[in-house]
């Protein structure tokens, strides 16, 4: 059974660093790309982060460019997102996010989800 488990969110102060992990069992996922994304209350399911199947190629929303960075440690079987410089709109559901054929920010193209991990940066 594919699966994947976000851990490491919490409740942080603003200007605080966190690390996001996503560890994926069932099978490898070296050979895909895999996403963060999040989720504030009342609002939709926004694109953070991903990175292509080898750890070489990635891509960050504008909101997060220079704070975060998404790793990928195929031998793990595990995603990253290293947080610094958390602000209050980082608060949200952060959930990872895996294709076998994507590179994308369309959340409708990644075929497998977590079940999120929640992060609240207080000011």
């Amino acid at each position: 059974q594919v699966q994947l488990v976000e851990s490491g969110g919490g409740l942080v102060q603003a200007g605080d660093s966190l690390t996001l992990a996503c560890a994926a069992s069932g099978r490898s996922f070296s050979g895909d790309a895999m996403g963060w994304f999040r989720q504030a209350p009342g609002k939709a399911r926004e694109f953070v982060a991903d990175i292509k199947w080898d750890g070489l190629t990635t891509d960050y929303a504008d909101s997060v460019l220079g704070r975060f960075t998404v790793s990928k440690d195929n031998d793990k079987n595990t995603l990253y997102l290293q947080m610094n410089a958390v602000k209050p709109e980082d608060t949200a559901v952060y959930y990872c996010a895996a294709d076998p054929t994507r590179f994308s920010r369309e959340p409708r193209n990644y075929l497998y989800w977590g079940q999120g991990t929640r992060v609240t940066v207080s000011s």
